[in-house]
């Protein structure tokens, strides 16, 4: 089926999303949407969806008009969409998810289960999934269960494919797994809008690149095209990719955690007898696939989840029961990976925001007042140096693009004096050009002689910044490896499994 989309516009109040957008996805092709995160992307397959609705703009199938009211009318017209976050139900089987909301019955108006398995392993056999139509959502690992929302759009015989951001949450393999999907679809005549920001996968799968930057389409290109010319394409200048440094000169252990046990509300085990040595002047990057204990080790260091057993110590002091002021107070900086929840404060000016966890002290008071005047001295220091795009320091945070929120909170944090610098996804949202900067930022704390714990999903970011890898899985250390090792056996790591040579 062919897909054609013109003149697409979407706004919300001031904001324009998507500006006059128009593409075209011929049948069997696999057509990449490349953007930073805010490009528009998303909301242009939730326009083609009909989860929104446009201001302006034709939606063309087979040269034939059509509009949405809602999902059931895209379905219905062969459109499937496979969202970052699974829209599956967690306790019900892969075959009654499969159905939902399309359930076939038998003549007693009951769910008729068998046809139902039948779907299910009709289309597993087609790809080769091996999915049982049996087995519980909640107990399959993320990467089947991706599938899953694959054979759900399939059994609605859909015709075009979107998969939004398919493969944040997967392994390696899980990745090359999903793109052999890919292809196996588009031969068979499946037509896959392909949303990403990583660039590696446009080059590995796409057959077309369609740039978006600021809600507009700067370019359609080859994959052929350098990573470098579809990176400056994403951000509108040159960028360099590879981060510059040196070799890691480490010195003694300044954070030691010794067998870490946390548990969440329901009582189990996130952290699960982590030890871990973390040296001044070294970058430790922590990977994994989400959802295996990284999160939960960053807010037990900032000493936002009690500790149920083991012990973690800062330069020679035990800060295992400490608050977060006493942490902060000792000298860890901290990024959060969500800084809209947990790093800033979106009403609250840059000024305002640079001094949140300085409130008590020089430069930002003086006495039991705040001194203004060298606050915006220091905000100033800090807006050049970290190169903050805006008008001024009193301008609202929540006004900023995402690149530059990210700087305030981290030039906030490395402003300060630290003895450890903990950062989650410290470049989750944030354009390529940000990226670099704040790549750089943390390099230059490290040879600071400061050292740096960075959790990060993206391969791409552990391979560039670290100088030792921890993977974790399950809340278990699964091996501490260089940053040498390959990535088919960082993907078995990642899914809890050390590769035969490689040392725990």
């Amino acid at each position: 089926m062919k897909l054609e989309l013109q003149g697409m516009t979407k706004k919300f109040g001031p904001v324009v999303a998507n500006d006059d957008i128009s593409l075209v996805v011929k049948p069997g092709e696999i057509h990449s949407l490349l953007g930073e995160n805010g490009a528009g992307k998303s909301t242009l397959m939730n326009l083609l969806y009909g989860l929104y609705q446009p201001d302006a703009g034709r939606i063309l199938l087979d040269e034939k008009d059509v509009s949405f009211a809602g999902p059931g009318d895209a379905m219905a017209a062969g459109i499937g969409m496979v969202h970052q976050h699974f829209m599956l139900v967690p306790v019900f089987s892969v075959a009654e998810n499969v159905v939902l909301g399309n359930e076939p019955t038998n003549s007693l108006g009951a769910l008729d289960l068998a046809t139902a398995r039948n779907r299910v392993n009709e289309i597993s056999a087609r790809f080769g999934f091996d999915i049982d139509p049996d087995a519980l959502i909640e107990d399959l690992p993320v990467g089947i269960q991706q599938r899953v929302e694959i054979v759900k759009a399939l059994a609605r015989d859909a015709k075009i494919l979107i998969l939004d951001e398919p493969t944040a949450v997967l392994t390696p393999q899980e990745t090359d797994e999903l793109m052999d999907i890919m292809r196996q679809l588009a031969a068979e005549g499946t037509s896959i809008v392909f949303i990403t920001h990583k660039l590696r996968e446009v080059k590995a799968v796409a057959d077309v690149v369609t740039v978006i930057r600021g809600g507009k389409v700067i370019d359609s290109v080859s994959p052929e095209t350098p990573v470098s010319e579809l990176a400056s394409l994403m951000v509108g200048r040159e960028v360099d990719l590879s981060v510059d440094k040196k070799t890691a000169q480490p010195g003694e252990a300044v954070l030691r955690i010794s067998d870490l046990v946390v548990v969440d509300e329901r009582q189990q085990r996130v952290i699960d007898g982590v030890s871990l040595d973390v040296h001044a002047g070294e970058v430790l990057c922590i990977a994994g696939v989400e959802g295996n204990g990284q999160t939960a080790l960053a807010e037990t260091l900032l000493g936002l989840r009690a500790v149920a057993s083991g012990s973690i110590a800062l330069a020679g002091r035990d800060i295992t029961h400490a608050t977060v002021k006493e942490v902060l107070e000792s000298g860890v900086g901290y990024v959060p990976e969500d800084r809209k929840k947990d790093g800033l404060v979106a009403d609250f000016t840059i000024e305002e925001n640079l001094m949140l966890d300085g409130s008590f002290s020089a430069p930002y008071t003086r006495g039991l007042s705040i001194d203004f005047l060298a606050r915006r001295g220091r905000s100033q220091e800090l807006i050049e140096s970290f190169d903050v795009r805006t008008p001024s320091s009193k301008t609202l945070v929540k006004k900023l693009s995402g690149g530059n929120q990210q700087k305030v909170v981290v030039a906030r944090e490395l402003s300060r004096d630290l003895q450890l610098f903990v950062a989650a996804q410290p470049t989750r949202g944030v354009d390529v050009g940000s990226i670099e900067f704040i790549h750089e930022s943390i390099i230059k704390t490290r040879d600071a002689g400061i050292p740096v714990v960075i959790i990060s999903t993206e391969l791409d970011e552990v391979y560039n910044l670290a100088d030792r890898i921890a993977v974790m899985y399950r809340g278990k250390i699964v091996g501490i490896v260089p940053p040498t090792i390959s990535r088919e056996d960082m993907g078995q790591m990642m899914a809890g499994i050390l590769p035969e040579g490689v040392a725990a």
